[in-house]
């Protein structure tokens, strides 16, 4: 089982949006390395964060998010990694790209309903 299939519906797609984010951004800037300890940290912690995400299924795109998560050097990181590989995701993966896009403009609801996290309905279900 990938570690990917512990998130579902949206939230998958979110962290495969991520997942090709961080290896097109390892892939320029780290290219003796199929994907550097650095980058495989963060993918953890972007699925780790995701699992946790208090908003579940109904999660904002994080630049729209009003509750940020990732931890300052964490959240700098995928500020650089969004930003170089953001541009070029239309071109490598164009479904995902537009995916995201359109994600990005639906209504950021106000407060998240409680036990609503990926993580709290899993645990939950056994």
């Amino acid at each position: 089982m990938a570690d990917h299939d512990i998130l579902q519906g949206s939230l998958q797609s979110e962290y495969k949006t991520i997942k090709a984010m961080v290896h097109i951004h390892c892939k320029a800037h780290h290219p003796h390395l199929s994907q550097c300890p650095t980058c495989q940290e963060f993918n953890q912690y972007a699925l780790m964060r995701l699992d946790r995400c208090p908003y579940g299924e109904q999660k904002p795109t994080c630049n729209k998010c009003p509750i940020h998560c990732y931890k300052p050097a964490m959240r700098e990181q995928a500020r650089q990694i969004m930003s170089y590989a953001g541009p070029r995701m239309l071109l490598k993966h164009p479904i995902l790209a537009i995916k995201h896009l359109v994600n990005e403009q639906r209504r950021v609801p106000s407060k998240p309903e409680q036990n609503v996290s990926n993580r709290h309905l899993r645990n939950n279900k056994a």
